[in-house]
């Protein structure tokens, strides 16, 4: 049995197959995992839905989880190939105790995972990570005897959900990309049956990922949707991740729009009709959210809270919030538009919404935001045991900065947030953060600034300065 301990995240579970776990490795994590849902359900036989994404070995890792969830007891549901949102809206819609799907989501081929979770619209958060991980590799499981059994064609009432309360009248014209990853047999036909003329781009399933992952943060990605969509003359370009829970978004002209500042739109054409409405982001996320014009004016709150679709997910659901977006394309939409967790489709089609509801293409509504420059998301390598306390120094150094009145590009520190890593304001509303990342043995590193290029670049190159002294920073994935 084969089980790398660094892998059992934040909020979900992620190796490089066969490398950091084998089949007999999963399956201990099922029996951890039944062992859990037993434990938290207090039902000796929980009934447990169980869906897999399109890599060439991910069936045989759900049959090895099935193996383990079965012999504690748990009646397995198998939905089949799925998306992770088909499984979170599997729970909902069969009523079943706890969710397990197999995908390590956007990371490179030879990478496998499971996202799972026991309360409807949640997945785990830290606490359950650490408790199922103790269970796990201490092998302290729950004998029992469980079933399996297969639900044919549920793709089919997931996209009829999705498909029944969003039709749009305005006939859009969409590039859909998906890095040929399993979105490619889900987000084509939906957008198409809400009333979108749809371009597909990379839709053919094929697990090798031929020409880049299926990561709408990904550079390469947004290229080639940016590119098709000048091509085709099309509205909008969207992009999905590998397991569909995450949606890019390019506008008209090919230019990328952060998450971030998708929410935004759709926050501000939400709040007219959901006034004293709560919204949060994550820490990755563009400073305008706290100043806007439209959200105040509508007495809408915006609540910057920690990365990670478990814990933004979990915020929007204790918050009872409205909506939650997450700068690397996770969006979550609450009662009465969705169930709290992050589904990239519909995060697509609120998008279509809104273009539905103003005679306006996307490059003019985006350019009624006020401008600022962004930097991608940026990975500089640090290893898994080092990464967390490299922040808490970061975290140490800017504090003392700001308490010494240091100042970065001739401007003070105006504020501190720690709820994640360190995100430091400065006087103009320009930022910088330093996080760990909570799947990869690396450290995050965004900065935006509303007055220039050039300030972004001095944040980052400050930020930079400061990781280079700690000697723990390797190569970054992405550099401005």
């Amino acid at each position: 049995m084969k089980i790398n301990p660094n892998g059992f995240r934040e909020y979900d579970a992620r190796w490089v197959y066969k490398k950091d776990i084998n089949l007999e490795g999963i399956t201990d994590l099922g029996k951890g995992l039944g062992s859990q849902i037993i434990k938290h359900t207090k039902n000796i036989n929980p009934r447990v839905v169980v869906g897999h994404d399109y890599r060439s070995y991910s069936e045989d890792i759900k049959k090895a989880l099935i193996s383990g969830l079965t012999s504690t007891g748990c009646k397995v549901e198998d939905i089949g190939l799925s998306l992770s949102p088909t499984v979170y809206f599997a729970q909902f819609n069969l009523d079943s105790d706890a969710i397990a799907m197999v995908t390590a989501s956007h990371n490179e081929n030879g990478w496998t995972g499971v996202k799972m979770g026991i309360k409807k619209g949640l997945t785990h958060a830290p606490e359950e990570m650490s408790e199922l991980k103790d269970i796990t590799l201490n092998k302290k499981f729950i004998k029992g005897t469980g079933s399996v059994k297969e639900i044919q064609n549920f793709k089919k009432i997931y996209s009829d959900d999705l498909v029944k309360k969003n039709k749009i009248k305005k006939k859009i014209k969409a590039v859909v990309a998906c890095g040929n990853g399993t979105a490619g047999v889900f987000a084509p036909e939906i957008l198409e049956a809400i009333g979108c003329e749809v371009i597909e781009l990379d839709c053919k399933l094929d697990w090798s990922f031929p020409k880049y992952n299926p990561n709408p943060e990904d550079l390469k990605m947004l290229h080639a949707i940016a590119k098709t969509v000048k091509d085709n003359k099309a509205d909008i370009g969207f992009g999905f991740d590998g397991d569909g829970d995450r949606c890019g978004v390019i506008d008209d002209t090919g230019n990328e729009i952060y998450s971030d500042k998708i929410g935004l739109l759709i926050a501000r054409n939400l709040a007219s009709q959901h006034k004293n409405s709560k919204f949060v982001v994550d820490v990755k996320s563009t400073g305008l959210y706290s100043k806007d014009k439209v959200l105040f004016d509508n007495k809408c709150e915006t609540i910057y809270w920690k990365t990670g679709h478990s814990h933004i997910k979990r915020k929007v659901n204790a918050e009872k919030a409205l909506a939650g977006f997450e700068k690397s394309g996770h969006f979550f939409f609450n009662q009465p538009l969705g169930y709290g967790y992050d589904d990239g489709i519909n995060s697509a089609i609120q998008v279509c919404h809104l273009l539905d509801n103003q005679k306006k293409k996307m490059s003019e509504i985006i350019n009624e935001l006020p401008k600022t420059y962004q930097s991608p998301t940026m990975a500089p390598f640090c290893k898994d045991e080092e990464k967390y306390k490299v922040v808490d120094e970061m975290v140490k150094k800017v504090k003392d900065l700001k308490n010494s009145n240091t100042k970065i590009d001739n401007l003070s520190i105006t504020e501190v947030l720690t709820v994640n890593g360190v995100r430091f304001s400065l006087a103009d509303g320009s930022w910088g953060l330093i996080r760990a990342s909570s799947n990869k043995p690396s450290l995050v590193v965004v900065t935006e600034s509303p007055t220039s290029e050039e300030r972004k670049k001095n944040i980052f190159d400050f930020i930079d300065n400061l990781l280079q002294k700690t000697g723990k920073i390797g190569e970054y994935d992405q550099k401005i």
